[in-house]
């Protein structure tokens, strides 16, 4: 399976653009029904914008062309959510299938 660093980074990226600035601000703006924690959809939901930008034709496949570089295989919508549960899934630390502010904050694993 290839890595999601560099869709992750891109990610990134544009959330910097969308103005978070700590930590705590990420739980704020991905925990859309304000329970205090991100679930699955809500981290899908916030992350997703990256993808759509980029998604220049807005068919739901990110073309070689629309990509970092102008170069990758394609990637579809569905196969870029399925990316970003892969990485929800590791950052949820005590496995309860959401994200607290502690768990959003933590590097990578």
């Amino acid at each position: 399976m290839r890595t999601l660093a560099p869709w992750l980074a891109m990610a990134c990226a544009f959330a910097a653009q969308a103005q978070v600035a700590r930590p705590g601000d990420y739980l704020a703006k991905m925990d859309v029904d304000r329970d205090g924690k991100v679930s699955l959809v809500e981290y899908q939901d916030w992350l997703s914008y990256a993808f759509d930008a980029m998604d220049r034709d807005h068919d739901g496949v990110l073309s070689p062309s629309e990509q970092p570089g102008g170069r990758g295989t394609m990637l579809t919508r569905a196969a870029y959510r399925e990316r970003l549960a892969e990485r929800f899934r590791r950052q949820d630390a005590n496995r309860d299938n959401v994200l607290d502010a502690r768990e959003l904050a933590a590097p990578p694993r």
